[in-house]
């Protein structure tokens, strides 16, 4: 099989090349290492984005060209330049912070910041080349984006980028220091809810990307005809941990920061293929179930989902590896209990911290599993830590926590950075 999928991807290369108008297959990079769902090939003067259709199987989501806006944009930006984009002077933060409110949100960002001054100087614009194969043109690198997702804001913060983000939709749910103090001072427009964002404050914002989730069947609405690049980051369709965590590289290439990029991803699947290692010979292998039951539905993870493959790496015993299922099943009580009652760990994700007798106050039925009886039940407070914002694109750091959980012997000296066990009050 790993024979014909190789043929498979070396006849993807060969037709890649041929688009690019190359004949020498060392020049062009195709293919990603974990990730299924995004091809990257640098040809001359343009690097090919294909992003796959997680709903539907060999088929192209989007296609983007990404051209340089710079003469030197493909190149890692220098020191200085980072510096310059990660701070704004004293004097910009308390003229910023005494602007007036109103006037923020009729038309935010409309000022050139300092690091927009400097990248602009002596960097003159390039024209696009001739001859583009088809598909949506990005200049990058990215300047003024508009971004959805808080785990897209962070990966752009931990690649040096944050000074893009320009706007955010679902503000709600940003825990990031950076995106909260943005907001307050206006350096950051809020464009409302992702469903149905503010166009007026978008507009007005003038950004140069869009970058968000896909969801199957969604449409953009108006978006679509705004003349903005609208980028599908579909990272979260991704099976493996490490599959998802690869996306960073198409980060890396819209912000122009590709050795970086690599450079994470890199130590990210060091690490991770480090502790599934310390894991490989276990013999006891602990059954563990996650989530809990919610308006009359338990959302379990499918067994081939990112979760499911998290627990396996981690040493344990997942009641649906059986299934093939990489999204959610919806499951009853019973169906749950009837599967995983014997379960030695039970981890939740509640928004306020738990002890034994407030989970059993949520549901009685609570108390039929093993690992209330025992003791296994661990929470991730969601309101208290950055996991959504952190484990995506480093899956290790959740894997860590998890091998401490089940196989403590193995991490002695480690306490897990985002699940404690419920308290006995």
């Amino acid at each position: 099989m790993r024979f014909f999928a190789n043929i498979a991807m070396a006849l993807l290369a060969t037709l890649m090349l041929v688009a690019c108008g190359r004949s020498d297959a060392s020049d062009a990079t195709t293919g990603m290492a974990e990730a299924r769902g995004v091809t990257i090939t640098r040809c001359d003067g343009y690097t090919i984005v294909e992003v796959a259709n997680p709903w539907h199987k060999g088929e192209v989501l989007h296609t983007y060209i990404l051209v340089p806006r710079y003469a030197n944009a493909a190149q890692n930006p220098t020191k200085a330049e980072a510096n310059v984009a990660q701070s704004h002077t004293e004097a910009e933060a308390n003229v910023a912070q005494s602007q007036n409110k109103a006037a923020a949100d009729a038309a935010p960002n409309q000022s050139q910041t300092k690091a927009e001054a400097v990248a602009a100087a002596g960097r003159e614009e390039l024209p696009l080349p001739e001859g583009l194969p088809d598909g949506t043109v990005v200049r990058v690198p990215i300047e003024r984006a508009v971004v959805y997702s808080s785990v897209h804001a962070g990966v752009m913060k931990e690649l040096g980028a944050f000074s893009a983000v320009r706007g955010v939709c679902d503000a709600q749910y940003y825990t990031m220091p950076e995106v909260q103090s943005g907001l307050d001072d206006g350096s950051i427009a809020d464009c409302g809810n992702s469903l149905s964002p503010t166009i007026e404050r978008l507009v007005a914002l003038k950004p140069d990307a869009i970058i968000l989730s896909p969801f199957q069947n969604a449409g953009y609405g108006v978006l679509t005809n705004l003349g903005v690049p609208i980028i599908e980051c579909a990272d979260y369709m991704e099976h493996t941990p490490l599959g998802r965590a690869e996306w960073i590289k198409l980060f890396g290439e819209l912000l122009c920061c590709r050795e970086k990029a690599d450079s994470i991803f890199q130590a990210t699947a060091d690490e991770y293929s480090a502790l599934t290692a310390l894991t490989a010979t276990v013999e006891h292998r602990p059954k563990v179930i996650s989530e809990m039951i919610t308006s009359g539905v338990w959302f379990v993870p499918g067994g081939d989902s990112y979760m499911a493959h998290l627990f396996t790496d981690a040493g344990a015993s997942y009641p649906w590896s059986d299934d093939t299922n990489s999204g959610s099943l919806s499951l009853d009580f019973s169906q749950v209990l009837a599967r995983a009652q014997d379960a030695d760990f039970w981890l939740i994700k509640p928004d306020r911290r738990l002890s034994y007798r407030d989970f059993e106050a949520i549901n009685p039925l609570n108390v039929k599993f093993s690992a209330f009886s025992h003791r296994g039940v661990y929470q991730c407070v969601t309101s208290e830590t950055s996991l959504f914002t952190d484990f995506p694109f480093h899956p290790q750091v959740l894997l860590r926590d998890f091998v401490a959980i089940f196989h403590p012997e193995l991490l002695p000296d480690y306490m897990p950075r985002y699940y404690q066990p419920l308290s006995n009050d």
